[in-house]
């Protein structure tokens, strides 16, 4: 059986540009979130991680499902793929970059090739909805 890298991640778009971040230590931007703990659900694990990330508290009141996108990725063994089950949801705070993330950026459609292949596929899915410039 393939490796199935579980995730779930926070879509925010704001003037037609979608939140970014890029962990500390790699060249790579991802949609904000994280990989699963234990029996977490969903919307525990997106809670979580993106306090721990953006240092903000999502309202899980707020929380909508905008789709689950599956996609293999550079430098996973052959076979493997990413799930990612994204979420919108309004957020309290300050958007500021924890430890674990070099650098936030707020991406248009123009800059799909500078996030992975799952990422690019939600990218694709807000271009056609008209939310991405």
């Amino acid at each position: 059986m393939s490796a199935l890298i579980d995730t779930v991640a926070w879509v925010r778009v704001e003037g037609g540009r979608i939140l970014c971040a890029r962990p500390r230590g790699k060249d790579v931007f991802y949609i904000p979130g994280g990989k699963r703990e234990g029996a977490e659900s969903d919307l525990e694990t997106l809670l979580r991680e993106i306090e721990e990330e953006l240092t903000v508290l999502l309202d899980p009141q707020t929380a909508a499902h905008v789709g689950t996108y599956e996609a293999g990725a550079p430098g996973l063994p052959d076979g493997a793929v990413v799930r990612m089950a994204c979420y919108t949801a309004e957020y309290r705070g300050e958007l500021i970059p924890s430890s674990e993330i070099e650098e936030v950026a707020w991406f248009s459609y123009a800059d799909r090739d500078r996030v992975p292949p799952v990422d690019q596929s939600l990218f694709d899915d807000l271009a056609a909805a008209g939310e991405l410039a």
